[in-house]
């Protein structure tokens, strides 16, 4: 019997006409209801025809989890006075409760996406409610955008409704609206909420930010405290939001003495657990839970909310090829929802970990997971879809070109598509099974190899971490897995059971031929177990650099923690990894020991063999090298090297190290200076020959042959590089015979003497004793730039600097003459210097 008094208590009520009034108009329409308010229980039951006297209609209600799609249904068919599995049924992955006389289907996004690949059609279906929509998870974004492809070119009477809580109205109206003006219709239902007050708790001391998937202990202290003090102050139930399970477990670890039935809600959490969290309860309760109960879940009797500010979010290092989820602080939006859970049913509190002042630097909103997540298994679907890019998908965010690139990377590399991005016949079958592309290739050649039983079990393993108390030990962990009774061990055995049938299924007649069976599986387990983890993840095949260090082929140094069984292992399939905080090496969290032709099995596409030549710690280093990406196979010398490749060598040795390396006299040295001071004055013809690496670009114009003839770092010293200068003087327009005429090695002073022209600094200098230039009206200058004149003393130490001459003799020389001249009285210091005779010598001297 229908409960028609609790259909009518929904607020969503209101809102019902406008939204059918919308779907009839244009097909499509946004719905923005508060949590709370029936629009993923009530919303479907009118479009269906269930109730409301509408017509029958068969709906699809996709959700992103599945604790959730199994929490609507349940719900609707409460309402509705039947059993799950009536008119209302549900699909998850491994679970379907879907009878013959079912209208409404609730299922998670990854389930469609996978219906969608089957049947783009969708025959049969009426009406598709997108719920949550401003979760942004990538199925929910890639569902809408094949949806709405399907509306346009095939099946323009699909309705299609995008409901969220909170939402990016504009957006979504504009991506549903497929280009007409306005957009689609934007419907809005206002929720009944109580007032919830905000008591701001950060810690009284400091505490790490997260990093990576680690949280600091303090932390989740303080959490703890926080619902303790929550419990005292306040009534009602407490629901508590953490980032993951294994917060919620260490949480839940120190609320052991609480006068209250502790619950732990999350995707893994058993049914049982999870109908306790949904039910109200005549005790008090505190609820664990991780973000599905933001939005997806309706927690009667909850009075206070206790929210950590952490949240889970994907993230990929493609240049490293680890991939994992990060802990993150929650969004703005984020904090709102979980607060409003406090404001269902009466007014409440929410206590936050944080400080007001750290509150308005949050983000907004979450980051869509399309920019941020690894995009390997968008870009197949994307390909099987035919849209290879993603170009033609109406997407609310474009897919991250670089993160694009990437994912096409592994799947050619897996041979789930071509060059050109286009699905091969193994691509589409590994669309077909659920998983991970990576995965789908562990699952279907681990079965050729070890018998699709054993392949499926490990990569059950795989797609669901193990708890870390089965160990690092992927092998240790399937046995463990096998034998245990807890909730992980039976969710595994379900999806094992899954992948068994996928493999078959997706298997065509000449894959399973007649009586046949994947793979007999003769190898032992451990090897089995190595092989199907090097299959998914062959970047992360490891080579032993030491007891527990170790090289994966992807270049990111690795390593086992203390007392890990798999130390002394000569090579690693790494399942698992992350990189602790300031740490240079990734922390194995799951592998299996393998050998080294495993290795090179399963990566094969990362074999290389070259001739390598390169320059390294100060010589031309030539070697004939085996490598599995970045993992050295075998390494020996090469006796005659390609010439090109030395010689390409030796200019990386002198770009490193400079042109030092070459034969400079002081000769050479001066012609450089010389060479340089005209560029700088003249430019034109004359190059430039200050800058190394303007040098080194224009190797080929001076330093041949002798550095094609070179072999190692002492034949560069054999170079003489005065010699190898003079091929860069302009010598086709005739100014290379001008070189002495334009900047002199030296300059004839009034003495007789020639002097030597510094020409390493800006300007030319003459280091000249003065009285050599008694008589030297004006400074000389070279090339029409005046010579800094460095006059010296008799003795040739310093003693004045000019760069006019005829001034100094004005000035300058009487407090020189005044300091001088009786230190060296032998020497002629006359009063007018301009008009005296220049000389090299004492008075003496000159008297004879």
């Amino acid at each position: 019997m229908i409960r028609q008094a609790d259909l009518d208590a929904l607020p969503v009520r209101e809102a019902v006409p406008a939204l059918v009034s919308a779907l009839d108009g244009h097909g499509t329409a946004v719905l923005c209801a508060p949590p709370g308010t029936g629009k993923t229980t009530l919303v479907p039951l009118v479009l269906a025809g269930l109730v409301g006297g509408g017509p029958r209609r068969r709906v699809v209600v996709a959700e992103p989890r599945r604790i959730a799609a199994r929490a609507a249904a349940r719900r609707m068919a409460w309402l509705l006075g039947e059993p799950v599995g009536g008119s209302v049924g549900f699909t998850v992955r491994g679970e379907r409760v879907v009878g013959p006389s079912a209208v409404v289907e609730v299922v998670t996004t990854g389930v469609l996406l996978q219906r969608l690949q089957r049947d783009q059609e969708l025959a049969g279906v009426d009406v598709v409610v997108l719920d949550e929509c401003h979760e942004r998870h990538l199925d929910a974004d890639t569902v809408a955008a094949f949806l709405l492809d399907v509306r346009e070119t095939l099946r323009p009477e699909l309705r299609l409704v995008a409901a969220s809580a909170t939402t990016d109205a504009a957006g979504w109206s504009h991506v549903l609206g497929q280009g007409r003006l306005g957009g689609a219709p934007v419907v809005e239902a206002a929720g009944v909420s109580y007032p919830v007050e905000t008591v701001w708790a950060p810690p009284v001391r400091p505490v790490r930010p997260p990093h990576g998937m680690r949280v600091d202990p303090a932390q989740l202290t303080h959490v703890a405290s926080v619902v303790r003090r929550a419990l005292a102050e306040r009534e009602g139930d407490v629901l508590c939001f953490l980032p993951g399970v294994g917060e919620i477990a260490r949480v839940a670890g120190q609320l052991g003495a609480v006068d209250a039935e502790v619950l732990q809600v999350h995707g893994r959490a058993p049914a049982s657990v999870q109908d306790a969290a949904l039910t109200a309860s005549p005790h008090r309760r505190v609820i664990l839970a991780t973000a599905v109960a933001e939005s997806s879940l309706t927690v009667p009797g909850v009075r206070v909310v206790v929210d950590s500010g952490l949240a889970r979010e994907p993230r990929t290092d493609h240049a490293r090829g680890l991939g994992a989820l990060a802990t993150v602080r929650a969004s703005r939006a984020a904090g709102r929802q979980r607060a409003g859970r406090a404001g269902r049913e009466a007014p409440g509190a929410v206590y936050r970990c944080w400080t007001e002042a750290e509150d308005v630097r949050l983000p907004a909103f979450p980051a869509p997971e399309i920019r941020i997540a690894d995009l390997a298994q968008f870009a197949l679907q994307a390909a099987c879809w035919g849209d290879p890019d993603a170009a033609g998908l109406a997407l609310l965010d474009p897919p991250p070109a670089g993160a694009m690139a990437a994912a096409r990377e592994v799947l050619v590399a897996i041979g789930a598509v071509d060059r050109t991005g286009r699905p091969t016949p193994r691509g589409l079958r590994m669309a077909r099974l659920g998983l991970h592309p990576r995965l789908a290739r562990a699952l279907l050649d681990g079965s050729a190899a070890v018998g699709a039983r054993r392949a499926a079990e490990v990569v059950a393993l795989l797609s669901e971490e193990p708890p870390r108390d089965y160990g690092d030990d992927l092998a240790g962990a399937w046995r463990q897995a096998r034998r245990g009774g807890d909730g992980y061990a039976g969710r595994w055995r379900a999806e094992v059971g899954r992948l068994e049938r996928a493999v078959r299924d997706s298997a065509g007649p000449e894959e399973r031929g007649p009586g046949q069976s994947p793979g007999s599986g003769a190898a032992p387990d451990d090897i089995a177990a190595g092989l199907v983890a090097a299959l998914a993840f062959p970047e992360r095949v490891a080579k032993a650099r030491g007891e527990t260090a170790f090289l994966m082929a992807s270049g990111t140094a690795a390593e086992l923690g203390d007392g890990s069984p798999l130390r002394r292992a000569p090579w690693l399939a790494v399942a698992v990894a992350d990189r602790p905080p300031h740490s240079a090496s990734a922390r194995i969290r799951l592998a299996a020991v393998i050998d080294e032709d495993t290795a090179v099995a399963a990566a094969g596409h990362l074999r290389t063999a070259a001739e390598e030549v390169h320059w390294e710690d100060g010589d031309v280093v030539a070697r004939s090298a085996r490598r599995l990406g970045a993992i050295e196979l075998a390494i020996r010398p090469l006796r005659s090297p390609d010439a090109v490749l030395v010689r390409a060598a030796l200019l990386d040795g002198l770009r490193a190290e400079g042109l030092g390396l070459l034969r400079w006299s002081a000769d050479a040295e001066g012609l450089r200076a010389r060479l340089g001071f005209l560029h700088r004055t003249l430019g034109g013809a004359w190059p430039d020959v200050a800058d190394d690496g303007a040098l080194l670009d224009r190797a080929d114009d001076w330093l041949e042959p002798e550095l094609s003839r070179a072999r190692r770092r002492a034949d560069l010293g054999r170079i003489d590089a005065g010699q190898a200068l003079n091929r860069l003087l302009p010598w086709a327009t005739g100014e290379a015979s001008r070189l002495d005429e334009l900047a002199p090695e030296r300059l004839e002073v009034p003495s007789g003497s020639r002097i030597r022209v510094d020409y390493f600094a800006e300007q030319p200098v003459l280091a000249v004793k003065l009285q050599e230039l008694f008589g030297l009206a004006e400074t000389p200058r070279i090339a029409g730039v005046p010579v800094l004149v460095h006059l010296l003393s008799p003795a040739g130490r310093p003693a004045a600097v000019t760069a006019d001459l005829a001034s100094f003799w004005r000035g300058g020389y009487r407090a020189v003459r005044a300091e001088l001249r009786g230190r060296y009285p032998k020497h002629p210091w006359p009063e007018d210097p301009a008009t005296a005779e220049p000389t090299r010598h004492t008075n003496a001297r000159l008297r004879r």
